[in-house]
């Protein structure tokens, strides 16, 4: 099973563009799951809705209860921004929870679950997306919190290993990534932990996700960073959602554009031969 993990960078920069090279990229990927970040819904059309219809998925999204200063950030008091899911299989239940941020720094940011019906078993899977300040560890720390709440009270009986994907802004060593995984320090929730799946990786494959090689990031002066995430439980019987292979995709520009500012992970994860 094929599950990628992608901030697709709203509407900002040359974004209608980006979008055809956001299709032509997944196209390529062929994925079976992907959570997303930063999507956009305006005018009636959702980029998630379209993407689905393009590459015959299903879908479902949450937008932020509170796009505001997104919206000031791009001069457009209409556009929404959210977290969305594409799946293969049917989408038969969702839960959304927005994430705890004192006042400073809080725009409205999301966890959405989607619990995904295959004809073997479900999988419990979630995306999300935590505030972006570089001096918001802490706050960071009270979003995995949650996040860890919100995956235990849904993650349900399912022989598939629950699976977390997002923009964590966070970098792999840090409080928030040790405290979500559970295995470094004291898990959230007791018993449960998660995976990393980049340790899975080629130890000389190109990690980074937020990537001074990218012209959307090179316009700031932070160092490239692996930000982004895919987290898998401890596989099941038989190794089933065990991580079997982890790169980076969308970090090159198709036909001269570059999708988004962030490059997105892909991972396989023995599945069982489902169908």
């Amino acid at each position: 099973m094929r599950v990628v993990t992608w901030n697709l960078w709203w509407r900002f920069g040359p974004w209608e563009a980006r979008q055809k090279a956001i299709l032509a990229e997944l196209r390529d990927l062929r994925p079976d799951v992907v959570g997303l970040q930063e999507v956009w819904a305006a005018g009636g059309e959702n980029q998630a809705e379209w993407l689905a219809a393009e590459l015959g998925m299903h879908w479902t999204w949450a937008p932020s209860p509170a796009p505001e200063r997104w919206r000031r950030r791009i001069g457009d008091s209409s556009a929404d921004i959210g977290n969305a899911v594409l799946s293969r299989w049917p989408v038969v239940a969702q839960r959304t929870l927005r994430l705890p941020a004192p006042p400073d720094v809080d725009d409205g940011r999301l966890a959405l679950f989607a619990r995904l019906a295959t004809p073997s078993y479900d999988i419990a899977f979630f995306t999300t997306h935590l505030t972006s300040a570089l001096h918001a560890s802490a706050v960071r720390c009270r979003q995995v919190t949650a996040l860890a709440e919100f995956i235990a009270e849904n993650r349900g009986d399912t022989p598939f290993p629950t699976v977390v994907t997002g923009d964590f802004n966070a970098w792999p060593d840090s409080d928030e990534i040790r405290l979500f995984g559970g295995y470094r320090t004291a898990p959230v929730v007791p018993g449960q932990v998660f995976f990393d799946a980049w340790q899975y990786a080629d130890p000389s494959a190109p990690s980074v996700t937020w990537d001074r090689e990218n012209p959307y990031v090179a316009a700031g002066l932070e160092p490239s960073v692996r930000i982004d995430y895919i987290h898998v439980g401890p596989p099941g019987t038989g190794g089933l959602g065990h991580v079997r292979a982890v790169h980076r995709a969308g970090d090159g520009p198709v036909d001269g554009t570059w999708p988004s500012d962030h490059a997105a992970v892909v991972a396989e994860l023995g599945d069982g031969a489902v169908r």
